[in-house]
């Protein structure tokens, strides 16, 4: 393959993203046939072949013989384009679990502004991507699936982001996608160590919430939710983290230290 050809298989790549991205496909959803895509991406066949495999390469898409193309995993888990944008962050998220303080305040920044513009901007096509992540949120979480739960729970944030309609700032928030949907999970793990159906059933009335606030065009309601469900978090977080260093210093008394103590 020359260079010049790489160079299309990938804008064609990107083209078939976003494909994926706007008709909200999820894992097993199959494709339209090659035709019509080549036709509704104004590409050429070979070019559109190269694409999917290129995709395909990267578990993105996989391709099942006679069957057609399906969406293997969700193109915001696995663009090298996001993975380069947080790869200086690796390091730090294998090493210093205090990171997730970092993405939570980044979330702060971000996510107060991007509920009270969803909330003024949101079309009806918009509102009914949040309210169906919403559902699917609720689905795995009473099914007990943690794993989908976290991915639900990070996917229901980034559609209210979407529906701000801030290019730049869905760009972003894609981009912070992986970091989100993993600190989203530790979040999770933590919060629910203590009272979890207690915990659980606080988190899912506040993205509730923010669901009605948004629906009905409320910015300013929206605004407050979501800084009292982030506030909320970072304050279980912080009461996690209080409770193992207690659990640590205990763990750290050896007998010795016991029998020595007046």
């Amino acid at each position: 393959m020359t260079i010049s050809a790489m160079r299309i298989s990938d804008q064609v790549a990107d083209l078939l993203l976003e494909l994926v991205r706007d008709r909200q496909l999820q894992p097993g959803h199959r494709l339209p046939a090659e035709r019509q895509l080549a036709e509704a991406l104004g590409v050429s066949r070979t070019a559109l072949r190269e694409a999917i495999q290129k995709l395909g390469s990267q578990g993105i898409l996989i391709s099942r013989m006679g069957a057609g193309t399906f969406v293997h995993n969700l193109p915001t888990q696995t663009s090298s384009l996001h993975a380069q944008f947080t790869a200086p962050l690796v390091p730090l998220m294998r090493h210093d679990p205090q990171y997730l303080y970092d993405v939570l305040e980044t979330r702060q920044m971000l996510e107060v502004h991007t509920a009270w513009h969803a909330a003024c901007r949101a079309t009806a096509q918009d509102k009914s991507h949040i309210q169906r992540r919403f559902d699917e949120l609720l689905h795995y979480q009473h099914i007990q699936n943690t794993e989908a739960a976290s991915l639900a729970d990070a996917q229901f944030h980034l559609a209210i982001a979407e529906a701000s309609h801030n290019a730049v700032v869905v760009q972003v928030m894609r981009s912070l996608f992986d970091l989100m949907r993993n600190t989203v999970a530790e979040n999770r793990r933590m919060m629910f160590i203590n009272n979890s159906s207690k915990v659980l059933e606080q988190l899912t009335m506040q993205h509730h919430r923010l669901v009605l606030a948004i629906v009905a065009g409320e910015p300013e309601e929206a605004r407050c939710v979501i800084t009292e469900h982030l506030a909320f978090v970072l304050a279980k977080l912080s009461e996690a983290d209080a409770d193992i260093a207690r659990r640590q210093r205990l763990d750290r008394l050896t007998p010795s230290a016991l029998k020595s103590t007046p």
